[in-house]
């Protein structure tokens, strides 16, 4: 599809769709002894976790004949904040810095009687850098540089990730990207009784030992499965900052998880105002018609949305938002078989037999004549038609970032997603559905109390709400008539025949499940490096409570004669 307009190069677009626009702008010791007394006192208690999406730098520090400077002074700066972290360099040369938010950094490395050396590297989410430095003498400049180093198998996609071909947008779909990572082929859309998102397998684990977490929250749902709405998919691609992906071999700091571990960070402000606004579309303008469609049903799919960012209170506030919208109408083809006119009439292809009325006012109520070819003997035939599925979502969430003083830092995520898909039923009879809500919100408290020792501490509440099963009218007055129900006060039963098309029942009798579940967690991350070592520790206190109510359905099943 050719793009309809846009003020700047965007990339790769989605299978069979386009972007239609794209605007950016510019304009104490006891302190440190409580705590540590209050971690030995727990740490048999609790299992051991840790924020994923921080990173850590180390490597050491060399002059040009390989010789260790001692003594240097390094200076980190987040190219995107204020953050600015300031080390002296160990005797043997060695440094190393943890809990570093992803995110490009400035190095300003000073020593005396050498250039001062300049340069950029990425932090990037859960990552380990080496990054090894040579000084030159005063006389000469330049600089080596280190390679990336950890044990960890992993994967990471930072801010591109907007840019990736993700067909519906589905932030969840890159980490399918990572060797060792793959999509559950046994999973369905609409079954809420596993969930909603798009379940993986990691290096051949089961899809619900896997823990995704967003800020270092858990938002794993009552199923234990990932992240996603009623429509399928996991929002919120332009509010990424960073996803990365543990398939194996991480260290026992993350915890709760004998599978892999998906990690994503949310966007903050920075210190300049930056902004977009978007529009993905898809129709079958550009579709080609299905194996089992008569005709080319109708689809229209549209993405929306706008993200901005930039400082409230100069260097000390930021704030980030980012919306998204989507409004879907899937034509979505069936193929039932049904009853014959002369099955009803009794007339099989074994012989004549006599159909009670009962159940022939029943099979006339709600099994429709085929429109197509009859099968075998002339007692089933196929009913096609084509119905739309109507699939709204709304998703926001808003990051702000406040640096109280020099040794502490604040900041809070709130994250907001609704989906609802409406459809019609096997028989076109009437319109089923099912709902979902997801709400996180997470606070972060970073305290320096040296530039050796820091702390995490983190609180965060993760909601979801999901419900199958919602039956609408839709065309058919007899499945909310009564006459026809097994059960006083319900309406038609749904009826299991062998040869037939299921039909699930008049209104409100497809069984309902009501899902609600709301997670409290509580993190606390301590880092602690002396010299060459880097020691962590902390803990995690997390509360799951799950309700929800199941009602069932009366049901007829047998066989045809």
């Amino acid at each position: 599809m050719n793009r309809l307009f846009s003020f700047e190069t965007g990339g790769a677009t989605a299978d069979r769709s386009a972007r239609i626009y794209r605007l950016n702008w510019n304009k104490k010791s006891s302190v440190i002894f409580l705590v540590l007394a209050f971690q030995v006192a727990i740490l048999g208690c609790f299992p051991l976790s840790a924020q994923l999406q921080t990173g850590v730098l180390s490597g050491r520090v060399s002059s040009s004949s390989g010789t260790p400077v001692a003594n240097a002074r390094l200076i980190l700066k987040n190219s995107g904040s204020p953050e600015i972290r300031t080390v002296i360099i160990n005797s043997d040369g060695t440094f190393l810095i943890g809990d570093l938010a992803p995110a490009t950094y400035e190095i300003t490395l000073t020593a005396q009687g050498f250039e001062d050396l300049h340069t950029t590297l990425e932090i990037k989410s859960g990552g380990t850098v080496l990054d090894n430095l040579v000084m030159h003498a005063s006389n000469t400049s330049g600089a080596s540089r280190g390679q990336a180093g950890s044990s960890t198998v992993k994967g990471d996609v930072s801010t591109s990730i907007s840019e990736l071909p993700l067909n519906g947008r589905s932030a969840s779909d890159v980490a399918a990207l990572e060797p060792g990572v793959a999509t559950a082929r046994t999973q369905s859309s609409g079954q809420a009784q596993r969930g909603f998102g798009t379940e993986m397998t990691i290096s051949g684990g089961r899809p619900r030992q896997n823990d995704s977490r967003l800020d270092g929250i858990s938002v794993n749902d009552y199923s234990n499965g990932p992240p996603g709405s009623a429509l399928g998919v996991n929002l919120g691609v332009d509010a990424v900052e960073q996803f990365s992906v543990l398939t194996s071999n991480y260290p026992a700091q993350h915890g709760r998880s004998s599978g892999g571990i998906i990690g994503a960070s949310t966007r903050s402000g920075t210190s300049e105002f930056h902004g977009s606004a978007y529009e993905f579309f898809r129709n079958s303008a550009l579709d080609a018609r299905n194996f089992f469609d008569t005709k080319k049903p109708p689809f229209r799919r549209n993405q929306f949305g706008a993200s901005f960012g930039g400082p409230i209170i100069k260097d000390r506030t930021f704030i980030f938002g980012d919306y998204e919208g989507l409004r879907s109408s899937l034509g979505v083809t069936q193929v039932d078989t049904v009853p014959s006119a002369a099955a009803l009439a009794g007339h099989l292809s074994t012989g004549q037999i006599t159909v009670d009325p009962t159940v022939l006012s029943f099979v006339k109520a709600f099994y429709p004549l085929p429109n197509g070819a009859l099968l075998g003997g002339g007692d089933t035939g196929i009913f096609t038609f084509s119905g739309q599925q109507v699939t709204p979502e709304n998703y926001f969430t808003i990051k702000v970032d406040h640096k109280l003083r020099a040794q502490d830092a604040l900041s809070g995520t709130y994250m907001f997603d609704s989906g609802t898909v409406r459809q019609p039923d096997e028989l076109n009879d009437k319109r089923t559905g099912y709902d979902s809500r997801r709400q996180m919100f997470t606070a972060n408290e970073i305290h320096t109390f040296n530039p050796q020792f820091l702390s995490s501490l983190r609180f965060g509440i993760n909601r979801v709400v999901a419900v199958t099963g919602l039956t609408f009218p839709s065309g058919n007055p007899n499945t909310s008539n009564g006459s026809f129900a097994t059960v006083p006060g319900q309406n038609a039963p749904s009826v299991e025949m062998t040869g037939l098309t299921l039909f699930s029942g008049g209104l409100g009798s497809p069984s309902t499940y009501n899902f609600h579940w709301t997670s409290f967690q509580a993190y606390e991350d301590l880092s602690w490096n002396k010299g060459k070592h880097s020691l962590k520790f902390g803990f995690a206190l997390c509360r799951f409570g799950v309700g929800g109510s199941i009602h069932g359905r009366a049901q007829i099943t047998g066989s045809g004669g």
